[in-house]
């Protein structure tokens, strides 16, 4: 299998675990020192470029937040996220940007479809990573990702399981 087609079907793979729910798998991808960021738009339209200076939808510099989030999801205790939608989340034009060593950018499209309440809800955006070759069965781990929502005006909550 390529290169590229190896790292297409992680990220698809990702995304199945998403919507199956299966969080704790999907936390598996992610490197113990991953940087995940969905960085917001100002109000000229132009995104934000520092998540340590500037107000994100979603910033973890470390896994730890992401485990945390879930963990909060597990205990029912999070009710902005209850019901949890029903989501089907769908990535193409999965790009090779650069290699440095064992890491790779990556670039990709993203859609993700959220039912909830009896509304269905539509993302769109496109996804920077930092893959790293690992040993895992995927033969990856996400070492940095960047989402950025095209259609950020949200009259309510979004969270990791409704973006891509």
């Amino acid at each position: 299998m390529s290169k590229l087609a190896s790292i297409h079907e992680f990220i698809t793979v990702e995304g199945h675990l998403l919507d199956e729910r299966r969080f704790e798998e999907w936390l598996d991808l992610y490197a113990n020192d991953v940087e995940y960021w969905v960085p917001s738009w100002d109000e000229n339209g132009c995104l934000v470029d520092n998540p340590e200076t500037d107000v994100s939808l979603i910033y973890y510099s470390r896994r730890a937040g992401l485990e945390d989030r879930i963990f909060r999801l597990g205990t029912e205790r999070s009710s902005a996220s209850f019901p949890l939608p029903r989501t089907t989340h769908l990535a193409t034009n999965v790009l090779i940007m650069d290699r440095v060593d064992k890491d790779i950018s990556v670039k990709s499209n993203w859609a993700t479809y959220s039912y909830r309440d009896n509304v269905t809800h539509v993302y769109h955006g496109c996804s920077q990573y930092v893959l790293r070759q690992d040993a895992s069965e995927l033969g990856w781990k996400i070492k940095k990702k960047k989402i950025v929502i095209q259609n950020d005006y949200l009259g309510h909550v979004v969270d990791f399981y409704s973006i891509y």
